[in-house]
């Protein structure tokens, strides 16, 4: 408890000199006008305004709670800057004015189009903003597992370190923004606890030769399982019946009744089981299992803890450890060497297995009754006579040896990452803490970095600690040090542009969500990544880099909102797929690569919009009905597939991921996705509904399309101002089902009386353009709104790898970078190259 204090103590005194060493007040002076005339610009917007805009959103009318009436250049408000945009981004789609009043010339258009946006420009500097800076934030959730696995030179997600943090805020799906990236006294708490479960776990476990464990007997299972398990094996077998993530839970995670206590110590353990893949050719109707049987069966490790939680339930710590295909009715051994955390016993699992054990047992009693002979009374849930007679599906384990702590070659890599390859050395103690502090700080350290460490290290050993536990200690201290936390940047106050380290943490948490490497701290060292060439040439090794992952993993999860993938699945009784095939990773993963190779051959960002190709493995094969799902196997992991002449698919909005985040689970709604459209591909956030306006009412029965009942809400001018701007948005996707499966027809009504209602998928959007169908609708977007997509596709990028949003005052240089990548054929990889090597990117 003293020294969680004293970590205490040295955080706040810590964090509050941080705070008032990189966020002092942002000073805004305003900008006088040269003289007392209005310039041209201004007298041609407020002629424009008043002969096209000001006759409804003028003070008395205000048609859709727009008021213009006051509106002019120059531009001396932030709320006059939403205006501007919003009559900005109006007036690039052609949707204002409306399409039956009269209309500008194209001159006019692009005339009072070029003074706002130099009205906006013109602004810089003058309106109070953050200033174009990154409010200083820590790291995210993601970025702080990341950083430790880096620094312990292992995974740690076997350790659940974030398990109980506040859910992470965001905002706009940006986890990465500095205002929104708080830090309660909680999370303080949870951070002192995460440090010393760590170090503790891998750095204070005592020292132990590898001892063995074997098992072939008392294999329990529990609930319904334990009665027929006994019955009919006198639990000589742990059987494994179905997949994990299912709603009854009876047989999806098998565990060694006579190792619940676990591994003494964390460490590496190698696993024999000795497993059978019975009954994969079972006599028994396919269908009432739910998967696919000419795929071999899979034999998974996760960890479990009997402290937990139940040990048969799915648990918050149980990361795939290893996993291997089980033979078929051939006991077999299997090897799998994984890493444990002391306490925690191997569970096995059954990714690929049947759908639901329960329900399939139900079905079956009740299918093939007069085959099995029941006695009279017999439940219908009962399995010893299919465990013992028939040929129920399952995977078979009959022993298990485990051995372990194994031995690692020159000490753990806990030891070499934090305390050099000699491993720890007490004449040495505070060298090696510098060392390891400088790496976590992801900078050289200044005197006031070493005073405390030393001060704490020598206090621990006036304690009476040893000298390892002291060292132990202050490894803790580091890790809960605000320069570890945060991005505390040590440019000077007055220098606009980032330092060289600063710039580095900020390259790399952008790109690879993880510390800088010795390669890139060298070039920060050497001074020469603040210089554009040494600065193109290090993200150009670091998109090349694997690690590229962790840019597109957390961008998609942010721009996409791929992160709420799963937060509001569908019934399973009519999505059954969708569990039983794992069907979210899957989508997730086809997003993912798409990006990854747009980035890797620098294709054209428009291939968001609509595309001949996507990635697919045999389950989206299926879901999507191409041909490969009838050549692929499980094995072969995704591959690229074309997609010509296919009108279902192709771009973003063709994809399953993205439908299904768009959707409510339940049903689907074109404002739902139409809202998702302008958010996340146009850039464009539409107004939230006024507080009067009563939702939309959901039609449970299917007697009514959604189309119809938008039609009845949309009488409403209110709505209809709004209406008119989403929804043509969402119509196309209406051939989409809550899952991504491409459709024809709604489900038919549940009274059954009235045929399935047809989807009508056209539309018109304001602008006047029109489409009969999914296909039309991207063709609509690539040939008027492909610049629109690319400047906010810009903007995502770089308020994701800033830490901030853009303001109006970035519009000049995004306008420069929109021109560098429409030069190069609208390159992502361009496109990625000219943002992070932009000012904006450079500057604090």
């Amino acid at each position: 408890m003293r020294t969680q204090a004293l970590f205490r103590s040295s955080f706040a005194l810590s964090l509050a000199a941080t705070v008032l060493n990189v966020t002092a007040p942002i000073q805004v002076q305003a900008q006088a006008q040269a003289n007392g005339h209005a310039p041209p610009e201004a007298k041609l917007v407020q002629q424009f305004m008043g002969r096209y805009c000001l006759e409804c959103h003028d003070a008395d009318v205000q048609k859709g709670d727009r008021e213009f009436e006051k509106f002019a250049l120059p531009l001396k408000s932030e709320a006059d800057l939403i205006d501007a945009k919003e009559i900005i981004d109006q007036l690039t789609l052609k949707e204002m004015p409306p399409k039956k009043a009269d209309q500008p010339t194209e001159e006019e258009r692009l005339a009072v189009l070029r003074a706002l946006r130099e009205g906006t420009v013109a602004a810089r500097g003058v309106i109070e903003s953050s200033g174009g800076r990154t409010v200083m934030r820590r790291l995210s959730s993601r970025e702080y597992e990341n950083t430790l696995a880096t620094l312990f030179g292992r995974r740690v997600d076997t350790l659940g370190l974030t398990g109980d943090f506040p859910k992470e805020k965001t905002s706009r799906h940006m986890d990465t923004i500095g205002q929104s990236l708080v830090t309660s006294g909680f999370l303080v708490d949870q951070y002192f606890q995460a440090a010393n479960r760590l170090v503790e776990m891998r750095l204070g476990k005592p020292e132990m030769e590898p001892k063995k464990w074997q098992f072939n007997k008392n294999f329990v299972q529990y609930e319904e399982l334990s009665g027929p398990h006994k019955a009919a094996f006198k639990y000589r077998y742990l059987n494994i019946y179905e997949q994990p993530n299912t709603d009854t839970r009876q047989g999806g995670y098998g565990h060694i009744e006579d190792f619940l206590k676990g591994v003494p110590v964390s460490g590496l353990y190698d696993i024999e089981v000795e497993a059978t893949a019975m009954h994969r050719n079972t006599k028994f109707d396919h269908e009432i299992f739910g998967i696919d049987f000419s795929e071999p069966f899979i034999l998974g490790v996760v960890p479990g803890d009997v402290t937990r939680g139940h040990i048969h339930y799915p648990q918050t710590i149980e990361p795939l450890l290893a996993s291997s295909v089980v033979p078929d009715m051939k006991p077999t051994w299997l090897k799998f060497r994984v890493w444990l955390e002391a306490g925690q016993t191997p569970r096995f699992i059954f990714p690929n297995g049947p759908y639901e054990s329960r329900a399939s047992v139900v079905t079956l009693n009740k299918k093939y009754k007069k085959e099995f002979n029941l006695p009279a009374g017999t439940s219908g849930v009962s399995r010893t006579h299919l465990l013992r007679d028939w040929d129920l599906p399952h995977i078979r384990i009959s022993e298990v040896k485990i051995q372990g702590p194994m031995p690692e070659k020159g000490g753990s890599a806990e030891e070499r990452a934090v305390f050099g390859k000699e491993g720890f050395q007490p004449e040495r103690a505070l060298e090696q803490l510098y060392t390891f502090a400088g790496k976590a700080f992801r900078r050289p350290l200044t005197d006031a970095d070493r005073q405390p460490i030393q001060v704490f290290y020598e206090k621990r050993l006036a304690e009476k600690a040893t000298p390892r536990q002291a060292a132990l200690d202050a490894v803790k201290l580091i890790l809960c040090s605000p320069s570890f936390l945060y991005f505390s940047e040590i440019t000077d106050e007055s220098d606009p542009a980032l330092g060289a380290y600063d710039l580095a943490s900020r390259l790399s948490y952008a790109l690879w969500a993880a510390p800088p490497d010795a390669e890139l701290l060298a070039s920060a060292k050497s001074g020469k990544l603040t210089q554009k060439d040494e600065l193109t040439k290090q993200v150009q090794r670091m998109i090349a880099d694997d690690r590229i992952s962790g840019f597109v993993d957390g961008f998609l999860d942010s721009w996409l909102n791929l992160r709420d993938l799963g937060s509001m699945p569908p019934p399973r009784e009519t999505n059954r797929g969708y569990y039983a095939e794992d069907l979210p990773t899957s989508m997730k993963a086809e997003a993912r690569l798409f990006f990854r190779d747009l980035l890797k051959t620098n294709g054209s960002v428009a291939q968001f919009l609509d595309a001949d190709y996507t990635f697919v493995d045999k389950k989206l094969a299926k879901l999507y009905d191409l041909p490969e799902q009838k050549t692929l196997r499980l094995e072969d992991g995704f591959q690229k597939v074309s997609l010509k002449g296919n009108k279902h698919r192709g771009g973003l909005m063709g994809m399953a991921g993205i439908l299904t985040v768009s959707a409510n689970g339940v049903e689907t709604s074109p404002v739902t996705r139409g809202v998702w459209v302008s958010e996340n591909i146009l850039g464009i956030q539409p107004p939230p509904p006024p507080d009067e306006v009563p939702a939309i009412e959901a039609d449970i029965s299917g007697a009514t399309t959604i189309r119809e009942r938008l039609a009845k809400h949309s009488t409403d001018k209110t709505c209809a101002e709004c209406h008119r701007k989403i929804d043509p948005l969402g119509f196309s996707l209406e051939t989409f089902d809550p899952i991504g499966r491409w459709r024809s027809s709604y489900p038919k009504p549940k009274n059954g009386k009235k045929p399935a209602p047809k989807v009508d998928s056209s539309g018109e959007f304001p602008s006047g353009e029109t489409y009969t169908d999914f296909a039309g609708f991207k063709n609509i977007l690539l040939e008027t709104r492909e610049e629109l997509f690319t400047r906010h596709l810009i903007r995502q990028v770089l308020t994701y790898s800033t830490g901030r949003h853009m303001e109006p005052a970035d519009d000049f240089e995004l306008d420069e970078i929109h021109i560098a990548v429409k030069k190069n054929q609208l390159g992502l990889h361009t496109l990625m190259l000219q943002c992070l090597t932009s000012e904006i990117f450079r500057s604090r």
